[in-house]
């Protein structure tokens, strides 16, 4: 038998592969991560200690769920721990979606949510945000049957956080399950929901050691939710997910908060004056309150983010996604490589002019 996409499960059938651009030393600002490096605290952990490589992890992260746990003001029965904030995601559609069930997913948003919807046999119901950019609440209670709604705050790729009064408007009225995915809340100078979320008979708050904690090579992500629901989540969870060598730098990054602060005062003190150097290069900048900035580009989208990877710089393409037309993303650097991305920029305008 010749095989083709009919023997995958049919909601998966037209499923492409992730973004994963082939690298030849360019300057990465297009994964949002922590342009000031490795995080200290890990590497120097990663560089001191050994392990017993022929033994499980700890089955379900006991240390790191104590750390967390201690550091936000909750029971570390109410979190769970596993390879990065996207396993999760996976592991809450696991949980409290059955083969069909509707979830509400917001557009512009996180790409791989409709990703872990329909690989869980469900249907993503696309709802706009507003003109603004913000949550239509209204429209997202509305959609019959969903059993999930998640949104991130900021969102990506728009770089905005939710209102508040929206948020918790949303989990009240919603008949389900509500995902706040928090990847990015750390440079909002908030808490977010994290501390809250024990409050709430539906919220999952998920968070990532990929973004402010330097940490993406690791693969480490937590969430937190009342009791009742990570007791449910925990059995659907697959034991030992995360690696012991991973927890352990989890663990010692945590106690290194310094690193955190210094992250997100460079991104408070860089992000007006990039999105003030992409203004008057033409660009339309959107509000963020993250470490990237969603931008519509005065030139054609495709032939923006070539040329910069010809000039050894990447940037994230939105521009053919519905509501992002014409738009890319960088992350917010230092103001060194804030100066390089302008200056490559703007030769690739005048290039194309």
């Amino acid at each position: 038998m010749e095989p083709d996409r009919s023997i995958m499960r049919e909601t998966t059938r037209d499923f492409q592969t992730y973004y994963s651009p082939m690298l030849h030393g360019e300057v990465r600002l297009d994964t949002n991560t922590n342009v000031l490096g490795s995080n200290p605290a890990a590497a120097e952990y990663l560089r001191t200690h050994t392990w017993d490589l022929n033994g499980y992890p700890d089955t379900y992260s006991r240390d790191l769920r104590a750390a967390l746990g201690e550091l936000y003001g909750v029971d570390p029965d109410c979190i769970i721990a596993g390879n990065g904030s996207d396993e999760m995601i996976d592991v809450i559609f696991k949980t409290f979606t059955n083969w069909g069930d509707n979830s509400v997913v917001p557009v512009p948003s996180y790409s791989l949510y409709d990703y872990f919807v329909r690989m869980n046999g469900g249907r993503a119901i696309p709802v706009d945000l507003t003109e603004d950019y913000q949550l239509d609440v209204d429209s997202m209670v509305k959609q019959e049957n969903a059993k999930v709604t998640i949104v991130p705050s900021p969102n990506n790729p728009t770089g905005n956080c939710f209102r508040t009064k929206d948020l918790e408007e949303l989990i009240s009225r919603f008949d389900g399950i509500v995902v706040m995915d928090e990847a990015y809340t750390e440079y909002t100078g908030t808490d977010g929901f994290i501390k809250r979320a024990t409050e709430f008979d539906n919220l999952v708050v998920t968070r990532t050691f990929s973004k402010v904690y330097a940490m993406a090579a690791l693969r480490v992500g937590y969430m937190v939710a009342n009791r009742k629901l990570t007791d449910m989540m925990m059995s659907v969870k697959i034991p030992y997910s995360l690696n012991a060598i991973s927890e352990g730098a989890a663990v010692a990054a945590l106690k290194d908060q310094d690193f955190v602060r210094r992250s997100v005062q460079m991104v408070t003190e860089q992000r007006p004056k990039l999105e003030a150097g992409l203004r008057k290069l033409g660009f339309e900048p959107f509000p963020s309150d993250s470490n990237f900035i969603l931008a519509r580009s005065p030139i054609d989208h495709t032939a923006l983010v070539e040329g910069l990877k010809k000039k050894g710089v990447l940037i994230r393409d939105f521009g053919s996604k519905r509501r992002t037309e014409n738009c890319v993303r960088p992350t917010v650097g230092t103001e060194e490589l804030n100066r390089l991305l302008l200056e490559k920029t703007a030769e690739v305008i005048d290039e194309c002019r």
